[in-house]
């Protein structure tokens, strides 16, 4: 079914693994975490209206109006839209994927999003794809998605999954199997009998934290659950079938058999650090958070109201929900669960991301906190040294009853519990009061972008000069995240607009003292990188705010896709140690030379990276594509569009 999604958007190139494709972009999400960016960068392209089918502005990180900035991002985030024509989710109308979903989401389109997790609406059919700001501003301006052929994954399902057993155990197991590097350069296709029995919110679940995985996207067939999803929606006139042929062959393959699952949970701080449930059970546990955009769906919230009908939390405990729309919450309402989590102690937050994105509801140090969210990198809860264990809602709403982890099963067992039946209308409470349409375009024309004085423009990027001669002012290692190069959370969130502010952040969480070094340093400088750096979060601040202070280089043993992308967007230039074990032997402070580069870059992917400190060379190479290299030579994708 990739395939053919693929050949449906494809544009330009041969779609053979490895190989650069352009695709052809039907409809784009962003949020207010990125949004800011791409709306500038809409402004530095001179776009005058959205060429999608269907572009939608979320704001749904930053709620916390905690002071003036979030609210300045907010409205001008909405008179952006109006100005370029795209939809405004209002903020608390709900968590961007599962909003979409509802809304917005079509069989058989194309998708990408500035935010990691836009692969979520490959549960609808979808070929939807997290990139870089640039990209989706790009894709708006009506540009194609240039992306390297992935591999088509198919994990095919069997079985049904047991009592006290759902979706996110399912993406659990993927983790637990394949680790965060898993899925890198792969597109994940799951099919099978085992899909039978598994909803579109279920498969949600599933799609969404493929991201976790390291895959371009997560694709699910559309059948008989999309068809019963879109008509809950009111939007069945939307549906369209769409299936592998039987007999499709995969790159990969692998199989799982839902009936053998068990309750499993990603201790601190990885989310592929899993382990089965009954094996960490005792571990006390002083929060529960349900919500985020990993377990959206009115199920997940209506069976943790099941389970604590009638009952109290545990007095340690803390349970914060994190509704993930305004429909749901309605339906909450409706269903009288909200009322069950009122009267069982939960506290009820707005409808948006809060927890997972560190703005609000951050732990207490050396507590357990276990959340329904898909990440747990370190710090990214707000709290630098934080213990954020990722579980399912039944699994949360078990602790939440007894003050540490339990395997629901064996609550079950001891209190002689049925198996959750929830609450869930055939209908949807459809509600679309905080949804604005984009003006007309003689109208959006006469809109100018309300920037208050937080509302930064982007840094000046320039090209790189012919010869980079770069002290090293950080080592990183393995599993560098984008969230410990350019943190969330409600210190930092809020100046996703100012990238001078936000580039006092950068590193931080490896390094404190970063940023005055990269300020003090005369010249450009390199950073030199572990594994899988730059995995999670698709903000490209992660990229701007080290490239403001000065960086042109990484050197790493691999990268994380998008942020690999982002990168070069941005013009930094990423490289990869042909022998791995030359990592050791850089150190801080060493200066690296590389000579010739605008003449060997587009020439040769291998090069000769010289430390003129200890007189070693070493081999490294590059997996840019000839317009790739082009914008690293012009200082990023925006000036080589300029001079272009």
């Amino acid at each position: 079914m990739a395939h053919k999604l693929i050949a449906a958007h494809l544009v330009d190139g041969t779609p053979t693994p490895g190989h650069e494709i352009a695709l052809s972009i039907d409809q784009t999400l962003t949020q207010d975490a990125t949004g800011t960016l791409v709306m500038q960068e809409l402004e530095a392209l001179g776009l005058r209206r959205a060429r999608t089918r269907v572009s939608v502005q979320y704001v749904d990180h930053n709620l916390l109006q905690a002071d003036e900035k979030n609210a300045e991002d907010h409205e001008y985030l909405r008179t952006a839209a109006q100005r370029y024509g795209l939809w405004y989710s209002k903020p608390g109308n709900g968590v961007s994927h599962p909003t979409h979903m509802q809304r917005f989401g079509i069989p058989g389109t194309s998708m990408v999003g500035s935010d990691s997790h836009t692969c979520a609406a490959g549960s609808l059919g979808m070929l939807a794809i997290g990139v870089g700001g640039l990209e989706v501003a790009l894709a708006i301006a009506g540009q194609p998605l240039r992306i390297r052929m992935p591999e088509i994954w198919g994990v095919r399902l069997t079985g049904q999954l047991p009592p006290w057993v759902s979706a996110k155990d399912v993406i659990l197991e993927m983790l637990r199997r394949h680790t965060v590097t898993g899925g890198v350069n792969r597109i994940i296709e799951y099919h099978g009998p085992g899909l039978d029995t598994l909803t579109a919110m279920d498969r949600h679940v599933i799609a969404n934290m493929g991201a976790e995985l390291g895959a371009t996207t997560t694709v699910f067939p559309s059948d008989h659950a999309v068809r019963a999803f879109l008509a809950g929606e009111g939007r069945e006139h939307d549906f369209v079938e769409l299936a592998a042929d039987p007999g499709a062959n995969y790159d990969h393959t692998d199989e799982i058999d839902l009936s053998t699952l068990q309750p499993l949970i990603a201790r601190p701080s990885a989310p592929d650090n899993v382990v089965p449930v009954s094996e960490v059970s005792g571990s006390p546990v002083s929060q529960t958070v349900i919500g985020s955009s990993a377990n959206p769906g009115l199920r997940d919230f209506a069976v943790v109201a099941d389970m604590l009908r009638g009952r109290s939390t545990h007095d340690s405990v803390s349970v914060d929900v994190n509704p993930t729309s305004r429909e749901i919450l309605q339906d909450l309402a409706k269903t009288g669960d909200l009322t069950d989590l009122i009267a069982a102690g939960a506290r009820i937050h707005q409808s948006g991301c809060m927890g997972c994105i560190g703005m609000g509801q951050a732990p207490a140090v050396g507590q357990n906190s276990l959340r329904t969210f898909p990440r747990n990198f370190p710090g990214r809860s707000g709290t630098p040294e934080d213990s954020v264990w990722l579980c399912s809602p039944e699994t949360a709403a078990a602790s939440a009853l007894t003050g540490a982890i339990t395997d629901p099963r064996q609550l079950a067992e001891r209190l002689s519990l049925n198996p959750p039946q929830p609450r869930v209308p055939e209908h949807a409470s459809v509600n679309t009061e905080m949804l604005l349409a984009p003006p007309e375009e003689t109208e959006s024309l006469r809109i100018q972008p309300v920037k208050g004085p937080n509302i930064s423009a982007l840094p000046e990027f320039t090209p790189p000069p012919r010869d980079l001669e770069l002290a090293v002012l950080l080592i990183a290692g393995d599993n560098v995240s984008t969230d410990e190069i350019s943190p969330a959370g409600a210190a930092a969130l809020p100046l996703r607009s100012n990238i001078p502010a936000l580039a006092e952040f950068t590193f931080t969480r490896i390094d404190p003292d970063y940023p005055r070094r990269a300020r003090g340093h005369a010249q450009d400088h390199a950073v030199v990188g572990g594994d899988n750096y730059g995995q999670g979060s698709s903000r490209e601040h992660a990229a701007i705010t080290p490239r403001h202070l000065g960086l042109r280089l990484v050197v790493a043993k691999s990268y994380a896709r998008i942020h690999w992308q982002n990168l070069i967007n941005f013009g930094i230039l990423p490289l990869e140690f042909t022998d791995p074990a030359d990592y050791d032997d850089i150190a801080r402070g060493d200066v690296l030379r590389l000579d010739r580069l605008h003449e060997d870059l587009g020439h040769h992917t291998e090069l000769t990276l010289h430390n003129t400190t200890r007189q070693h060379d070493y081999r490294v190479h590059h997996r840019l594509s000839p317009r790739q290299v082009e914008a690293v030579l012009a200082g990023g994708i925006i000036p080589m569009l300029a001079h272009g």
